[in-house]
C-alpha cells in the first residue's frame, strides 16, 4: 500500500500532537474522558478535511488542529456544562515525573490550577495557549479570532491577575 505526503504529514501531526491537543481539551474541559473525545473527534475532522474532494492542504497543522480543538469545546460548552476544576484533579492529572518529583510537582501544580481556575476565562485560555502550549501570540490570534494586540492585551492583563492571587496566597 502506498502512503501518500498527506497521509505521512497526517500521521506526523498526529504523533506530534495528539498530546498536546489532549492536554488542552482537559485544561478547558476539565473532564479526562471529554477530553480524549475531543482530541480524537479533532484528528477525525482535520482527516475528512484533508482527504475532502479537491485537494486540500493546511499552512500550519499545528494552529489548525488547536483551531478544531477550540470549536468542539465551544461546541460541546453550549451543549452542556462540565465538571468542576476539583473534579478534573481527581481524576488525576499525571504530569509524568519520577515520584518525588511528582508529589512536588503535583503540590505545585494544584496550586496553579487553583490560581487559573480564578481567572477569567478569556485570560486563562490565552496564557495556556502561551505558556503551556508554547503557541506564539500571533498563533493564538489566529487560533481564536482575535487581534495580536488583543491577545498580547488579554496576556498582560491574565498575568497581572495571577500576580495579584498570588500575592493573596503570600499573605
Amino acid at each position: 500500500m502506498k502512503v501518500n505526503k498527506q497521509n505521512s504529514e497526517f500521521l506526523r501531526a498526529y504523533d506530534e500532537y495528539s498530546d498536546a491537543i489532549f492536554r488542552f481539551c482537559l485544561f478547558k474541559t476539565r473532564n479526562r474522558d471529554l477530553s480524549l473525545d475531543i482530541t480524537q473527534e479533532t484528528f477525525m475532522k482535520t482527516w475528512e478535511y484533508l482527504s475532502g474532494g479537491e485537494k486540500r492542504e493546511i499552512e500550519n497543522i499545528r494552529a489548525f488542529l488547536y483551531k478544531v480543538a477550540n470549536n468542539l469545546i465551544i461546541d460541546q460548552s453550549r451543549k452542556k456544562k462540565n465538571f468542576s476544576l476539583d473534579e478534573m484533579v481527581e481524576y488525576g492529572f499525571d504530569y509524568g515525573f519520577d515520584e518525588k518529583e511528582k508529589t512536588e510537582e503535583v503540590i505545585d501544580g494544584k496550586k496553579v490550577i487553583k490560581v487559573l481556575d480564578q481567572i477569567d476565562d478569556k485570560y486563562r485560555e490565552v496564557i495556556i495557549m502561551h505558556y503551556v502550549d508554547d503557541f506564539s501570540i500571533k498563533e493564538i490570534a489566529k487560533i481564536i479570532k482575535e487581534t495580536e494586540n488583543n491577545v498580547s492585551v488579554r496576556l498582560h492583563r491574565g498575568l497581572k491577575d495571577i500576580k495579584s492571587i498570588l500575592r493573596e496566597y503570600e499573605k
